[in-house]
């Protein structure tokens, strides 16, 4: 895919996207890093193979210096002008203090296996980083534009105004949040949401960025400018993600300055203190041959990318599969989760409620009684309204004439009914009296007589499966305003015990429940991140499921959200979060046996430059690869 000038500035895009190179320049540009270190590699060997042909073997390595050296001196030269002294200082004083001391190869060798290291790095860095490439590429640079008199053009879609008519043909990628006004289509958003299965959108449906059209073209209408598009939204979240340093990354980096620094001041101390001992000054067995074999195996280039590549990769992986973590300390607050916490009406159910049976105890047929209720409902927007103006659907019940409806917050809705040439005054809604049942229940008066209308929250199908495999790993609670006669029900469903279902709970005793349950255990809180916001906030780690990022409170509130509306997920990126920190710990536990187990022996002359060099370069490539492990998803 082709980019635009604007694109590669913006997107902060590698060089070999670069528009302003030739396309065969582009190719040639790509991983020109480990190409150049590989050509490196190739002149040290034929300089190692010609040692007995003196002038040869020097060219060769000369070769060596020149496209491995070159660039870490320069880069060496930026850093000391700038008061810095990191690992490149380190790696490029070792190679000079070499050549010095007559150990060229074991520069050579330093020089080869830190370019090739350096270059694995950013290869490691890219792929950690794929899923906001892959998202940025899908944002198209234009849309095409639709006039009153129905001539296009195309336009940047930076400068496309909110309600523009715009065209988007078939195969190709929505370029802005915006509303159907012509066409239907099937929809494509797996590499959004992980949602595998295309969706089909018609007139009056909302279509987000980033949406890919399957088999009919679209007119859309836009509704949101393009930086505040959904696509847009995720790119700032996954980018914020990857800035978000956890606090162990933060340590190093403010650590690392201080240790380099005191390896060179330890390296020049053993240098000159050791031949007070007896070793001599110069030479293979010498004290500064010594120091340079120290200084290199103390260097802390796998400490440093320990965490943040195990990180990266993990939030990458979660990103292309819809979730999105606010960074690495929200995956470390998941792993130390023992309390799993639910919200129960559309988390752990489905939230639309369905009509099983109406109990008639009025002098009217059950037709009627229904078409009744569903001709005051259609005014209303609560979900037992919608569930019965759907049950009259389903039943086929006529509608009949209404006036002076009145829909009263919090109780029902009241208003008058023609029955024939007759009007009834008529009330749906809450009972006056408890009614102890399993099931939610609403009532009609007519005539001072009833009817009982009894509604079903399904539960998620996948609710059962994952309650269990949560349980594996700690306790799961269910939190919930409704009544302990429906919530108990739908927990023995879920295999909960008793104890572990909170009923009747006012949204302040839901956050002291929480407060509660943590000062025992690390909690994490599952809701739909809008009416559940202040619970996601109190809880060690919220999770918001399903929301997309279509509410900015989910957004503001949830330390993580899942896009995809799958209850599956959320095991998915618990036991990510773990895995995440087994890594990370095992990056370290290399990192730091390197170092311990080389710095000694390095300056007891038991390990020589050469292998120094071997063992640290590895290490670095052997943490990096092993970071790599988290974009395998589970």
């Amino acid at each position: 895919m082709s980019f635009s000038y604007d694109d590669f500035f913006a997107k902060d895009l590698e060089e070999s996207e670069n528009p302003f190179l030739k396309p065969e320049s582009r190719k040639t540009g790509r991983d020109l890093s480990l190409k150049i270190s590989i050509l490196s590699g190739i002149f040290l060997a034929l300089s190692y193979l010609t040692l007995r042909l003196d002038n040869i073997s020097i060219l060769f390595l000369g070769f060596v210096y020149f496209l491995s050296g070159t660039p870490a001196l320069i880069q060496t030269i930026k850093d000391i002008k700038n008061s810095i002294i990191n690992i490149d200082v380190l790696m490029t004083l070792a190679a000079l203090m070499s050549v010095c001391i007559g150990a060229e190869h074991e520069g050579g060798l330093l020089l080869v296996l830190f370019a090739l290291s350096e270059a694995m790095e950013e290869m490691v860095d890219r792929k950690t980083k794929s899923a906001l490439s892959h998202l940025n590429s899908l944002i198209p640079s234009v849309a095409i534009v639709v006039q009153p008199d129905n001539t296009r053009f195309q336009k940047a879609v930076q400068e496309i105004a909110v309600g523009t008519k715009i065209f988007v043909p078939v195969g190709e990628i929505v370029p802005l949040d915006a509303k159907i006004v012509e066409g239907s289509s099937f929809i494509n958003i797996s590499h959004i949401t992980g949602e595998s299965i295309p969706v089909s959108k018609t007139v009056g449906d909302i279509v987000v960025a980033g949406s890919l059209l399957i088999d009919s073209p679209l007119y859309l209408e836009v509704y949101k400018p393009s930086s505040q598009s959904t696509l847009a939204k995720i790119i700032e979240l996954i980018t914020q993600a990857q800035h978000a340093k956890p606090k162990i990354q933060v340590f190093l980096d403010q650590f690392s300055g201080i240790y380099a620094k005191s390896i060179i001041g330890l390296s020049l101390f053993f240098a000159l203190a050791l031949p007070l001992f007896g070793v001599t000054f110069l030479g293979i067995e010498g004290s500064i041959y010594r120091a340079l074999a120290f200084l290199i195996a103390a260097s802390p280039c796998a400490l440093i990318i320990a965490t943040p590549t195990a990180y990266l990769s993990s939030l990458s992986a979660s990103a292309r599969h819809g979730v999105l973590p606010k960074g690495g300390t929200s995956l470390d607050a998941l792993s130390r989760c023992k309390y799993f916490l639910f919200d129960k009406t559309g988390t752990l159910t489905t939230g639309g409620l369905s009509c099983t049976r109406i109990d008639n105890h009025t002098k009217h047929t059950l037709d009627t009684i229904l078409s009744i209720a569903a001709s005051l409902e259609k005014n209303a927007t609560h979900p037992i309204a919608r569930a019965i103006v759907l049950f009259a659907e389903l039943k086929h019940a006529p509608d009949l004439p209404t006036k002076e409806v009145q829909v009263i917050a919090g109780k029902g809705v009241q208003g008058s009914v023609q029955l024939g040439d007759e009007w009834h005054e008529v009330f749906i809604g809450r009972s006056e009296r408890e009614h102890l049942t399993e099931e939610v229940v609403t009532i009609l008066k007519i005539d001072n007589d009833e009817a009982v209308f009894h509604f079903k929250d399904e539960l998620r199908p996948e609710a059962p499966k994952i309650i269990n495999e949560l349980k594996a790993i700690g306790r799961v609670f269910m939190l919930t305003g409704d009544r302990r006669e429906v919530a108990q029900p739908v927990g023995r469903l879920l295999g909960l015990e008793i104890e572990e279902i909170f009923a009747d709970l006012s949204p302040e005793e839901k956050l002291e429940k929480i407060a509660e349950l943590s000062r025992l255990e690390n909690c994490a809180m599952t809701g739909d991140g809008i009416n559940d916001g202040p619970a996601l906030v109190r809880s060690s780690c919220g999770i918001a499921v399903g929301t997309g990022i279509s509410s900015q409170t989910a957004v503001e509130a949830a330390d993580i959200v899942i896009m995809k509306n799958d209850l599956n997920l959320i095991p998915q990126i618990v036991r990510q979060a773990r895995k995440t920190q087994k890594i990370v710990r095992q990056n370290l536990t290399i990192a730091l046996s390197v170092i311990l187990l080389a710095t000694t022996p390095s300056l007891l002359g038991l390990i020589p430059l050469w292998l120094a060099v071997i063992l640290h370069e590895g290490g670095t490539v052997l943490v990096g690869l092993n970071s790599l492990r988290l974009l395998r998803w589970k």
